[in-house]
């Protein structure tokens, strides 16, 4: 796997994921709708870990700067 995200990237990944975890526990969201955006953000978590996404391979895309990509 070849790193496709940038730091940027990363950060909105992991700030989506965590607003996502504060409204479940406050309990503004429940229910399927709960599950599936618990699941999104263990998936953002996940790719930001591993600064890989592997849905921008099939379009080519990368959030990598150069300047980041060491």
């Amino acid at each position: 796997m070849k790193k496709n995200m940038g730091s940027a990237d990363k950060m909105i990944r992991i700030i989506a994921a965590a607003i996502i975890v504060v409204l479940y526990f406050t309990q503004v969201i429940s229910g399927t709708a709960a599950i599936i955006l618990l699941t999104l953000a263990a998936v953002f978590l996940l790719t930001s870990f591993v600064s890989f996404c592997p849905l921008y391979l099939p379009f080519g895309l990368s959030t990598l700067h150069k300047k980041e990509n060491k």
